[in-house]
């Protein structure tokens, strides 16, 4: 906390010291993988039969831990649709990468994703992807500091748009423009929430853009008919009047 300083910096660093005094440096580095090395403790929620958390090797499968830990995704894993595979600020992944992921940093970071926290949350085919990333925008939102613009701002565009765009009350061109806008907070605010806020948003669109735009077709009025002046009153959008 700030103005708080303590000497624990990591409950989970901390607690695996005494084991690695007993047993020495070199076990716990022979865990994992090379560059990847020891133990992680692994949260999995979401649409898992058996909610947990569980300390395993670095580079274990994903779909191990889930299935092995977790109970299985509800419905099978051919129900699945996606995970978070780090905490809701990393970017997720769909289920065909899922198959044969690792849990460790190297791998995550190859699929544009990361470890982060190692919070696993998964969602499968029952969810709205597009309900549940608007969801995570929300918090952002709702946890900015407001002392960044892009951050603040942007934020608050990317849940509103992710709201429509759940309804299908958006046009294809908020597609785009909701890429822009993550791409004008990532890398522009003085600490990394704004990269936080906008990496979930960014993978929704990576790996489920085709999904958006299939539900969002809109076309404004305005646009479909070109005799219709720009400048104009709200009655002569409605389609009764336009095609007149």
């Amino acid at each position: 906390m700030y103005g708080c300083p303590t000497i624990i910096n990591n409950v989970e660093t901390i607690s695996v010291v005494p084991t690695i005094l007993r047993r020495g440096a070199k076990w716990f580095a022979s865990l994992g993988k090379p560059k990847n090395t020891g133990t992680k403790i692994f949260c999995i929620s979401g649409n898992v039969n058996s909610p947990c958390n569980v300390e395993e090797e670095m580079g274990v499968k994903l779909k191990d831990l889930i299935e092995k830990h977790a109970g299985g995704v509800i419905g099978g894993w051919e129900n699945l649709k996606a995970v978070i595979p780090g905490g809701s600020s990393m970017p997720l992944l769909p289920k065909e990468i899922c198959e044969n992921i690792t849990m460790d940093f190297d791998a995550l970071i190859e699929n544009k994703s990361g470890l982060g926290t190692a919070g696993i949350v998964v969602i499968n085919k029952d969810q709205d992807i597009i309900k549940c990333m608007a969801r995570i925008a929300r918090f952002y939102k709702h946890e900015s500091c407001g002392q960044c613009t892009p951050c603040r701002e942007g934020s608050g565009w990317m849940w509103r748009i992710l709201e429509r765009m759940s309804k299908g009350e958006a046009s294809r061109e908020e597609v785009e423009m909701l890429s822009d806008v993550t791409n004008q907070i990532e890398g522009h605010t003085i600490c990394a929430f704004g990269e936080g806020s906008a990496w979930p948003v960014q993978g929704l669109l990576r790996h489920f853009k085709k999904e958006i735009i299939k539900r969002n077709n809109f076309n404004p009025l305005v646009k479909s008919n070109k005799n219709i002046p720009y400048l104009v009153d709200q009655h002569l959008l409605e389609e009764e009047n336009a095609k007149s």
